[in-house]
């Protein structure tokens, strides 16, 4: 099953809701607006618009349009900004902690659901690789994905938490396979299928190698070997 048109439409407006675009409270443009901008029928974008509501991420008031809902307040976990190189690298070392774990227990509790969702997000990043393209959106969707899957709700919550700082590295590693060329945003695409695999066929140990394959080959391309000492 290909990604359809609502499903991208769906990722970008997300998109723009978690990264601060459209921040909290705040109208989104009217359907119009938005339909044009984007280049859908606005039956389109309501598909899209309808997915956010289930999702809790937008609300609609009577006769007055849709809006960004109030993120659920924090307790007890919050990270500081990413300001340095050294801090993309700890947060790699960080993430091959975390995902290694819940990719392995991804593997044991994952039901449907999970799978078809983790399935969708790589849809999305082939369909992207197909057009010559790196979706830091896909991507992080499905590795947060991965993390539902473990049916362990820190795991989840921790990765929304770092989600601005994932970004960031998924940004500049985006920017280098892009200027590796075809190639490489299909080697990265196999590492993502790999890793699917094993969690669908519920292969633990080979789905934690596979995630620590991917995560250690991202760190590596993005700083080419040249890692920072962490002990300064």
């Amino acid at each position: 099953m290909r990604p359809t048109l609502a499903d991208r439409i769906y990722h970008q407006l997300y998109s723009r809701i978690v990264n601060g675009d459209y921040p909290a409270q705040q109208k989104l443009p009217a359907e119009t607006v938005l339909a044009e901008e984007l280049g859908v029928s606005r039956p389109i974008l309501r598909s899209a618009l309808e997915r956010l509501r289930e999702e809790g991420l937008v609300y609609s008031r009577q006769g007055a349009g849709s809006y960004v809902r109030q993120p659920a307040r924090q307790t007890g976990l919050g990270f500081a900004k990413v300001e340095t190189i050294a801090d993309i690298q700890r947060c790699y070392e960080f993430r091959l902690t975390l995902e290694v774990d819940a990719a392995g227990l991804a593997a044991g509790r994952r039901n449907e659901a999970a799978l078809e969702e983790i399935a969708a997000a790589l849809r999305l990043m082939e369909a992207a690789t197909g057009s010559h393209q790196h979706r830091e959106d896909a991507d992080f969707a499905f590795h947060i994905a991965v993390a539902k899957a473990a049916n362990n709700h820190y795991y989840e919550a921790a990765m929304r938490a770092l989600r601005e700082h994932i970004n960031v590295g998924m940004k500049l590693h985006g920017q280098s396979l892009m200027s590796d060329g075809a190639k490489a945003l299909e080697r990265v695409l196999t590492e993502h299928s790999a890793i699917h695999a094993a969690i669908r066929d519920g292969k633990a140990a080979e789905a934690r190698e596979a995630m620590r394959a991917h995560i250690e080959s991202s760190r590596s391309r993005l700083f080419g070997g040249g890692f920072v000492d962490l002990r300064m």
